[in-house]
């Protein structure tokens, strides 16, 4: 049901949006940037690069996946020379606690959790004028779907 969220996310994201991911070690932040990977068309397959902290796949809008598990501050995040990927591309970044500073005001904050016995819980909120827009279109995706238009 993550990846499947996320995939769902994917059309309503554009070039220059950034999703801030944030949660424990296996809360499902890789899952979701796998879905939303699949929903932005990308045939890649989509590990976390922790290792290599960032990657690209290509497309349009391209994906750039970045792991900040080991950045322990903005200088780090800058240092890594995305600036133009991050324009041209919808970002996920995990671990974005790590790097809060270095983050752009305009973007999605999703936090996810274990709840336990296969359950994930996702929290979003939608921070500058943008973000509350992909919020909005969000809720009003659920409100259709329950029947519940307002």
């Amino acid at each position: 049901m993550t990846q499947e969220i996320a995939a769902e996310l994917a059309g309503l994201v554009r070039a220059g949006d950034l999703l801030a991911l944030s949660g424990p070690l296996g809360a499902g932040k890789t899952c979701f940037v796998q879905g939303l990977a699949r929903g932005l068309g990308v045939e890649q397959v989509v590990a976390s690069p922790s290792f290599v902290l960032a990657k690209h796949y290509p497309g349009s809008p391209g994906l750039l996946h970045v792991d900040a598990y080991r950045l322990d501050s903005a200088e780090d995040f800058w240092e890594l020379g995305l600036q133009e990927q991050l324009e041209a591309s919808v970002a996920a970044v995990e671990w974005a606690e790590n790097v809060q500073a270095a983050l752009p005001d305009e973007r999605v904050d999703i936090t996810l959790s274990d709840a336990g016995e296969e359950t994930r819980v996702i929290e979003s909120h939608g921070r500058g004028a943008r973000g509350r827009e992909i919020m909005a279109a969000v809720e009003q995706g659920l409100s259709r779907r329950l029947g519940t238009d307002r």
